[in-house]
């Protein structure tokens, strides 16, 4: 079973969903990209995703176009925002899922305020990714 999770940064959302199904299943190969990708994984997910025991501090951000030519059984795009383009993939899939979540790395507000965003972004990916486990 091979899984690419796509979102335009790739720093936040794509990440914590890759750690999350590395966690939940060590047998399907699971990879993150974006379209734009950022210079490092978001400091703060890698917080939120270490308060629960999943460490992704040495993921990487990546270009999707590394993976036109690979194949995969399952692409999910995770950005929500309406505003945000949606990456588009060109490689060989199987199957096409969107699971939209809001994009912690734009929240504003204090410390606090912004965590907490994380914590629960962290979270209902975690949710829809054990979901998404359980039915393939």
């Amino acid at each position: 079973m091979r899984i690419l999770v796509l979102c335009t940064g790739n720093s936040c959302r794509s990440q914590m969903a890759e750690g999350f199904i590395k966690s939940f299943d060590r047998d399907i190969e699971v990879y993150s990209a974006g379209t734009a990708p950022a210079g490092k994984v978001h400091p703060k997910a890698v917080a939120v995703m270490n308060e629960i025991g999943i460490d992704i501090s040495d993921h990487k951000p990546k270009m999707v176009d590394i993976f036109l030519k690979d194949s995969f059984d399952y692409l999910i795009t995770v950005c929500d925002d309406a505003k945000e383009n949606c990456p588009l993939f060109t490689g060989d899939v199987k199957h096409r899922m969107h699971i939209g979540f809001r994009d912690p790395a734009k929240a504003s507000g204090t410390e606090e305020e912004i965590m907490n965003l994380f914590r629960e972004v962290r979270d209902r990916i975690g949710k829809e990714m054990k979901r998404l486990v359980n039915t393939i």
